[in-house]
């Protein structure tokens, strides 16, 4: 059995978003029921929407960076009840029986993570639905418990932006006494800084562009690496114990293999493309790593979520209406937005 909801999505490549009705399961025994409150908006989702991967299901209805509350709980969950503050990320469902599974990796599921959106319904038999949407169903282990002391609006992109840029700082044990480079400063790169100043790390951000300096130490980078500049790049050669590459496109990276110390880690997770070529005395010479991360696993994401309740750590966001879809996307398009749009759900109405 199932509900008709109002959603806002696109019916096939190339077209504006636009309200659509779509079905959302009726409540399972361990399902949570949540009305939408607020929704992020990822360039994930302008890719799917354009079919720029190639795997994309129409209609799409894209987001997947949710906070809203709890209307209604099955009779076998356990962590949460009506009213309830809570979140979902990237993906709704997983094996939960493979390798990566039982060690709270769910995003590297053996048989393919469920995402949020464009993935598999096993419900209802057709593709899921994401969160520019009145509700979402979820089985209980993909919720999230939201920190009631941020500002829960800016909360919505830690779902995606946050646990992207958390999750390999995390994994490579950023702390204090250690120095650590983020290069791009978008809406993964705003918080990559973030988390790598709270970590205590001397944070510096590597970007192309002078005009970025001031709002790259309001954001708690400790200085400002401009790549274009050679000597200061010659001056930083061989010092950072990890780079956090941000990127969103094929680009050259060996003038920041450059930059790392001897065993030094670069971290991509901006750059779904083939990279152009990798120099091997690079990495040979100070036995150094290239690495990528995706997202992060339930339990990862949670942490994340209290370590940004701890720090007071949430999104630059700007608010947008649900017609003002189709502009923001241009907008994020033009890298003309800091650092995330976050669409009131109540507008859908």
């Amino acid at each position: 059995m199932s509900t008709e909801i109002k959603a806002y999505g696109a019916k096939d490549k190339g077209a504006a978003l636009k309200e659509m009705t779509i079905e959302r399961r009726d409540t399972q025994p361990k399902d949570v029921k949540i009305k939408i409150t607020y929704c992020g908006v990822c360039h994930s989702d302008i890719h799917t929407v354009e079919n720029d991967w190639g795997n994309s299901k129409y209609p799409v209805v894209p987001g997947h960076e949710i906070i809203g509350e709890v209307l209604e709980v099955g009779d076998k969950v356990k962590n949460f009840k009506k009213g309830d503050l809570v979140g979902v990320g990237c993906m709704v469902d997983s094996c939960r029986e493979c390798d990566p599974c039982k060690k709270d990796l769910e995003q590297f599921c053996q048989e393919g993570m469920v995402g949020t959106y464009n993935g598999k319904d096993k419900h209802l038999g057709v593709h899921t639905f994401g969160g520019y949407s009145q509700q979402i169903t979820v089985d209980e282990h993909f919720v999230l418990s939201i920190p009631e002391n941020l500002d829960i609006k800016a909360v919505a992109p830690l779902l995606c932006a946050g646990i992207t840029t958390y999750s390999p700082l995390n994994h490579w044990n950023i702390k204090e006494g250690m120095k650590v480079g983020v290069v791009g400063l978008g809406g993964l790169g705003h918080m990559g800084i973030k988390f790598s100043h709270a970590m205590g790390a001397e944070t510096i951000m590597i970007t192309t562009s002078e005009s970025k300096k001031e709002d790259a130490k309001r954001l708690g980078a400790d200085g400002v690496l401009i790549s274009k500049d050679d000597e200061a790049m010659k001056k930083h050669r061989g010092s950072f114990d990890f780079i956090l590459n941000t990127v969103p496109v094929s680009h050259d990276v060996n003038p920041y293999l450059q930059l790392l110390t001897i065993d030094g880690t670069m971290c991509m997770v901006g750059a779904i493309e083939p990279l152009p070529e990798v120099h091997g005395g690079n990495l040979i010479m100070g036995r150094k790593n290239i690495a990528g991360s995706l997202i992060g696993g339930i339990k990862e994401t949670q942490q994340m979520l209290d370590f940004c309740g701890k720090h007071n750590i949430v999104s630059d966001v700007e608010m947008i209406d649900m017609d003002n879809i189709n502009k923001a996307y241009k907008r994020v398009q033009d890298s003309d937005v800091k650092y995330r749009f976050v669409i009131d759900m109540e507008s859908l109405k």
